[in-house]
């Protein structure tokens, strides 16, 4: 999105004082702002004003008399099937019972009532930094960034974690690598380290170009490379098994740094050049 634009946003909710509350709250938020384009009271009416206005977010109520908001959910995905591109969905709702269906429909976060400010906020970056990020892609492809003014969201670049019962969907763009660790996954960003299911091996051929396996134990993202060296780890090495990998793989004891954390991590002989290349391409 351009620098300083308010995020456009549609309000649906069957409640009345619910809708004057999140709009109170959303004029509390300043980083990034965001403005009411219009309300609905049911997922009937808001998409009938979808059919002739764009938006880049809907705040969506689940439980509201006739089509819920998982059934509106539902219709943004199918449109999206058919090649549009709908706005980003984050659902508002006093039924937390409800989350894992709203992820699996795409949902950028789902919010309980009563809402925090902070909580909002965060919700809003998110939509914000997505829009970002696709805005500059397109840009790079020389594509148009959508039409009526609604920016487009890029719905496969998010993973979905569960984290002590909470059901996160992280951005891909945050990740920095992910790391097996004995029968699970570590997923690290620059701010948090969650623990995930599944295998590198399934996993690898989800992520696309933007991530380099560096090791058997490792998925990299490009971006995030910042460092090629033949040495011991520092101590800055993030763990035992992490040292014993750099120190033992054919005696070659080559290490990657990663952005942000300070963390190195072990690179096969035969993942060396396609780490240079990483590196080239960023200048360093």
């Amino acid at each position: 999105m351009t620098l300083g634009a308010a995020l456009k946003v549609l309000l649906v909710d069957d409640e009345p004082l619910a809708r004057l509350r999140m709009r109170s709250l959303l004029e509390a938020c300043i980083d990034p702002r965001a403005v009411v384009e219009a309300e609905a009271s049911s997922s009937s009416q808001a998409q009938h004003w979808l059919r002739e206005h764009g938006c880049d977010l809907i705040l969506l109520d689940v439980q509201m008399p006739g089509p819920d908001g998982l059934q509106l959910a539902e219709a943004l995905r199918q449109q999206e099937a058919q090649g549009l591109k709908p706005p980003a969905v984050v659902f508002v709702s006093a039924h937390a019972e409800h989350a894992l269906r709203a992820f699996d429909l795409e949902a950028m976060d789902y919010l309980t009532k009563p809402v925090r400010r902070e909580r909002l906020q965060a919700a809003l970056q998110r939509v914000a930094q997505r829009l970002d990020e696709r805005a500059a892609a397109q840009a790079r492809q020389g594509q148009p960034s959508g039409q009526g003014g609604a920016h487009e969201l890029d719905d496969s670049a998010f993973i979905n974690v569960s984290d002590r019962g909470r059901l996160l969907r992280v951005p891909l763009s945050e990740v920095l690598y992910f790391k097996a660790e004995l029968k699970y996954l570590t997923l690290r960003t620059a701010t948090q380290s969650l623990v995930m299911d599944g295998s590198l091996s399934d996993l690898e051929p989800r992520l696309g170009d933007r991530f380099l396996r560096v090791h058997r134990n490792a998925l990299v993202a490009k971006a995030a490379v910042r460092e090629l060296e033949r040495h011991a780890p520092s101590p800055g090495a993030e763990d035992e098994a992490t040292t014993a990998a750099i120190a033992g793989d054919a005696g070659e004891g080559w290490a990657v740094r990663i952005a942000g954390v300070n963390v190195w991590l072990a690179v096969s002989r035969r993942q060396i050049a396609a780490v240079r290349e990483a590196l080239a391409a960023q200048g360093n």
